[in-house]
């Protein structure tokens, strides 16, 4: 297995060289490193193996297998985007036995299966913390079949003998599903079921599952960040009414005087305040905090201490990222808003409308923030971008 292990460790050394940093909006890259256990389960072809063993078809009674056994993995991967990773390693997928009688008398194989792949990784976010798996890639196996028994003293050379084994090294395609569960910011648990294709040392093709359970260390990834909260600004109540001047005192003449009309009464402005999306939000996500609720509260209670007539919440973002996407995560961020006022605070929803206005009026200027990719310093720059507005429209 010595030139198995020498392209095991190429194969890691080279994924820095394979993979292309690729970016979606608010997403850094990192690497991890893992390590897997579970069971393999063997679907070779017996009858397969004892013809091409023979030489000719022959027929057997008394097939006894042993197809289950333990398998792992070793493996590190990078990270390229929430959704793309590029993963390799090695893995032993144990052995698999069978015994059976042909007409020539008993005869027993027993194989092993172990080699290095290199995987595609997707990675479907279902919520924060659970997301669905799936891969693809190509794997480089190196096969064991060792065989013996009378039966096989009528086959055909090399296997025209007694006891022998037999060795193959090919590459073939495999695949595999399964669930990420993130139990921190360092540490992942995952489960999946994977399908290795392989040739034994007699030129039989035949399929090996692994079910396993895996550890994933990330490297280098950062946790969810909570911004400061941002203080609504105190609410100004609207001027009161001014009252007319009364009627000024009748003249000493016949002619009634008409009193002059009172001066216009003017409504109060629609009061706006600004919340940072980074204080109500966890990092790209729709989910309201609890930095955020306790924000959310305060404001609920200045709120249902004044008269007003309606609501307009607005959803802002910033430029990183698809316009289409960014308009859907400020609509989405504007709802959640209008649902914990009404629903946790006892606003009338029927008197709050929402509105997403994604990355349309930005709070930065053209050239304050530099570049396309999400790095720390630019994320950091577009910061007064990510916000909510709430306006309120007092009566008169």
């Amino acid at each position: 297995m010595n030139k198995t292990k020498i392209l095991c460790l190429v194969g890691l050394s080279g994924i820095g060289t394979l993979m292309a940093p690729y970016a979606v909006a608010q997403e850094r890259p990192y690497f991890y490193t893992g390590a897997s256990i579970g069971q393999s389960q063997s679907q070779l072809d017996e009858q397969a193996t004892v013809n091409n063993l023979l030489g000719y078809k022959v027929p057997t009674t008394g097939t006894r297998r042993t197809a289950e056994d333990i398998g792992y993995r070793l493996f590190g991967g990078y990270q390229m985007n929430r959704n793309f990773a590029l993963e390799g390693g090695y893995f032993n997928l144990g052995k698999s036995v069978f015994d059976t009688t042909t007409l020539a008398g008993p005869l027993r194989a027993q194989t092993e299966v172990e080699g290095i792949n290199i995987d595609v990784v997707y990675t479907l976010p279902l919520s924060e913390r659970w997301s669905l798996l799936g891969r693809l890639g190509a794997q480089y196996a190196h096969t064991r079949t060792g065989y013996d028994g009378r039966g096989l003293g009528a086959g055909r050379a090399p296997y025209a003998i007694g006891v022998g084994n037999q060795s193959k090294d090919d590459s073939n395609l495999k695949a595999g599903v399964g669930m990420q569960y993130e139990l921190s910011p360092s540490l992942f648990l995952r489960g999946e079921a994977e399908r290795y294709r392989i040739h034994d040392g007699i030129n039989t093709k035949g399929d090996i599952d692994l079910f396993s359970v895996s550890l994933v260390v990330p490297f280098g990834r950062e946790g969810r960040r909570v911004a400061p909260v941002m203080a609504p600004a105190p609410y100004v109540a609207p001027a009161p009414t001014p009252t007319p001047p009364p009627p000024p005192p009748p003249a000493p003449m016949p002619k009634a005087v008409t009193p002059p009309p009172p001066p216009p009464v003017v409504a109060p402005a629609p009061r706006r305040v600004q919340f940072s999306a980074d204080s109500l939000f966890n990092f790209n996500q729709s989910t309201i905090g609890s930095n955020g609720q306790s924000a959310l509260d305060s404001f609920a209670r200045e709120l249902k201490s004044t008269r007003f007539n309606t609501i307009m919440v607005e959803g802002h973002t910033d430029r990183i990222g698809s316009a289409s996407y960014n308009q859907k995560l400020s609509t989405k961020r504007a709802q959640v808003v209008k649902d914990y006022l009404s629903k946790n605070n006892g606003i009338d929803a029927s008197r709050i409308s929402v509105v997403g206005k994604g990355e349309t009026s930005p709070v930065t200027k053209p050239g304050d923030c530099k570049g396309d990719k999400p790095t720390p310093k630019l994320i950091a720059c577009l910061q007064p971008d990510r916000r909510v507005v709430v306006e309120v429209t007092g009566e008169r």
